[in-house]
């Protein structure tokens, strides 16, 4: 079973820096533009350690991960970031706005003992990408830090923890932020005796999704084997690298949002009738609002092709996957990638874009011969796909609002 613990994060100095200027996205949605001005709005943008630059003349002594390091260890020597006294779980609550609606969804921080997928209660669900991996696995060996969380699910009826974090959202918090999109992020320490088992007893028996980091557990386990290989003589029953820093939220939590990713293709090879085998196909010329066209409806996909004025609306009949698992054929996005993308066209140069609109234009100005517009993907699929041991293609998921880098970091020095 998932081991779930509370440790002594490292927080940003509130005395000596403002949040909003220090606290940046996950770095895979970074852009180099936006890098930039990440760059520009402190010296003590967490962007420094968790995505820095490049520079021209790096070499093996001097380079983006050296620099991370001296900047983990200089910041912290200058009070910039400062230790927790005692180990303590981090209540994490995101206030934001979606489709004209005010939702609030909140979790804790912890760490979470590694396990290996499939060999016990932590599971995956998506595919990953070798070239992140191996930059994360450098920031974990220069830093020996996990700087951003992992963005997990649990799944409990028991009220008692979202009690606990209600109480707690009550108070003042440590940390408050605005991200670029307007959400509001805000961070309270936990630290009573009471209240952290309350949290360690509620999820002992618990399985843990990973919604959102597939890449950042990967390489954690990766770290894990080349520090137990390296230094077996030092290996205790509590080495900080066993664990990794998470984020927990209860998929019970109806405030959780999930955005759609939608596909491109370079080539499309095809004319739409060769969809006629395997789906019912209405041509819309009225309008392209498409997501409004799509949405609640299951195995319901949009298809845009290049000088066209009209899309069409693809209605899976519910035929030829019969090669999939029997629980995994209710989902959009394995139909899509399996039947259509697979199987019907074979194609391999696919592209992501999750704004319809920037999608649509795209396919207009030549970029892109075709896009398929789809559902998001709903958190019971997650779960499912999870527990069926079979990951959904990369980008399947996109929790919405993201989680900030910088809340919280867990070094693995002192962290016990």
């Amino acid at each position: 079973m998932a081991k779930i613990i509370p440790f002594k994060g490292i927080l940003y100095n509130g005395s000596k820096v403002s949040p909003e200027e220090v606290l940046a996205p996950p770095y895979d949605i970074i852009t180099p533009a936006y890098q930039e001005e990440l760059y520009k709005k402190s010296p003590y943008n967490i962007v420094r350690i968790d995505f820095g630059k490049d520079h021209p003349d790096d070499h093996e002594r001097e380079n983006k991960y050296t620099r991370a390091k001296r900047y983990l260890e200089t910041w912290i020597k200058d009070g910039i970031l400062v230790n927790s006294k005692k180990p303590s779980f981090y209540v994490y609550e995101i206030s934001y706005r979606i489709d004209g609606e005010e939702k609030k969804f909140s979790g804790f921080l912890g760490l979470v003992k590694l396990e290996e997928f499939g060999k016990g209660n932590i599971y995956p669900h998506e595919c990953t990408y070798s070239k992140p991996k191996k930059d994360r696995l450098n920031i974990l060996r220069f830093c020996e830090a996990n700087i951003s969380p992992i963005f997990s699910l649990y799944k409990s009826s028991d009220k008692k923890v979202s009690a606990l974090l209600s109480r707690i959202t009550l108070t003042n918090p440590y940390i408050e932020a605005n991200d670029t999109f307007g959400a509001v992020h805000r961070l309270w320490q936990i630290d009573g005796e009471k209240d952290t088992e309350v949290i360690k007893k509620e999820l002992e028996n618990k399985a843990i999704f990973i919604a959102d980091g597939h890449h950042r557990y990967e390489t954690a386990l990766e770290f894990q084997r080349e520090m137990n290989s390296n230094l077996k003589s030092q290996i205790s029953n509590l080495n900080p690298w066993d664990y990794v820093l998470m984020f927990l939220a209860n998929m019970f939590d109806e405030r959780l949002t999930i955005l759609p990713t939608h596909r491109l293709v370079k080539e499309f090879p095809y004319d739409i009738n060769r969809f006629t085998e395997y789906f019912e196909i209405e041509t819309v010329k009225t309008d392209f609002e498409i997501a409004k066209r799509l949405k609640g409806r299951r195995h319901v996909f949009g298809f845009f092709q290049n000088r066209s004025d009209a899309w069409q609306i693809l209605t899976y009949k519910g035929d030829n996957l019969h090669e999939i698992h029997p629980n995994l054929r209710e989902i959009d996005v394995i139909v899509l990638h399996d039947l259509i993308l697979n199987k019907i066209l074979r194609v391999a140069d696919i592209d992501y874009e999750m704004d319809a609109r920037k999608a649509l234009d795209k396919v207009r100005n030549g970029e892109f011969s075709a896009a398929f517009f789809l559902n998001p993907t709903k958190i019971e699929d997650v779960e499912t796909a999870a527990l069926s041991s079979v990951r959904m293609p990369p980008k399947s998921t996109y929790f919405y609002p993201k989680l900030l880098t910088g809340m919280v970091i867990h070094s693995f020095v002192n962290s016990f």
